[in-house]
């Protein structure tokens, strides 16, 4: 493993080719990390890889995240290319609103692997490896409507899944914490990403307190924020624009 490289610290970013987790990708290269960026399709990746300037320090890893498998080759493949792994950022998932009573079975059975059983198994893979290395940040991408349910956006099956998943963090933050292990979340409001409509721009503007939304270089800042944070587990930070504030 000649080409293993041991000065760079390395992230995982699931759910890396488009949205946030491209941002998320631009954002941890331009501070010096190795990035291990995963999708479902290696298409998918080399655009990725086009938009970032092919650097070597990017390595495109594709598979389904919901698969145990792809969750161990990610890890296995960071070490073999960079060395070692010190930050998973769990950023794969949709967001799916609509009323309670219309989900069917397979869109549960959908949120149900990539937002669930993604983070599960990732988070997994990687705290196999940072609990042997004493060290280590996971980072989920949770959602500022599971903090604070919003009439305007109906979306209990995704409040179920992502307010889980923000119990887990913070019973996973004490459960690693003896390991020198941070485990945090980042709570996003509506941010401006390519799956929004521009027709609906307003709309969603006038949903957060700030009156507008999100970019997401502002998310990528949290995330970095808390790939340092020696000192902080166990935490939801929402940046939402006071979304999660409460009712106004």
């Amino acid at each position: 493993m000649s080409h293993t490289l041991n000065h760079n610290s390395t992230v995982i970013i699931t759910g890396a080719s488009s949205g946030i987790g491209l941002g998320l990708a631009q954002a941890y290269l331009a501070r010096g990390y190795n990035v291990v960026g995963n999708a479902r399709s290696a298409q998918r990746l080399v655009a990725a890889a086009e938009t970032l300037g092919h650097s070597e320090r990017f390595l495109g890893v594709e598979g389904d995240i919901a698969d145990p498998a792809t969750a161990t080759q990610l890890v296995e493949r960071a070490i073999d290319r960079f060395g070692q792994v010190d930050v998973l950022v769990n950023n794969a998932g949709f967001f799916l609103p609509k009323a309670f009573i219309d989900y069917s079975p397979e869109e549960l059975e959908s949120l149900l692997q990539t937002n669930l059983k993604g983070v599960v198994y990732a988070s997994q893979a990687a705290a196999r490896h940072m609990i042997e290395r004493r060290r280590g940040h996971i980072i989920n991408i949770s959602a500022s409507v599971a903090l604070q349910p919003n009439l305007a956006v109906p979306a209990a099956l995704p409040v179920l899944i992502k307010g889980g998943v923000n119990q887990m963090t913070r019973a996973l933050a004490l459960e690693l914490s003896p390991f020198n292990i941070q485990v945090n979340a980042v709570a996003p409001g509506i941010i401006d990403t390519p799956m929004h409509d521009p027709a609906h721009r307003a709309f969603l503007d006038g949903l957060q307190p700030a009156g507008r939304v999100g970019r997401i270089e502002e998310i990528a800042d949290a995330v970095l924020y808390l790939s340092g944070a020696g000192f902080t587990t166990g935490v939801v930070l929402p940046v939402d624009g006071g979304m999660s504030s409460g009712k106004w």
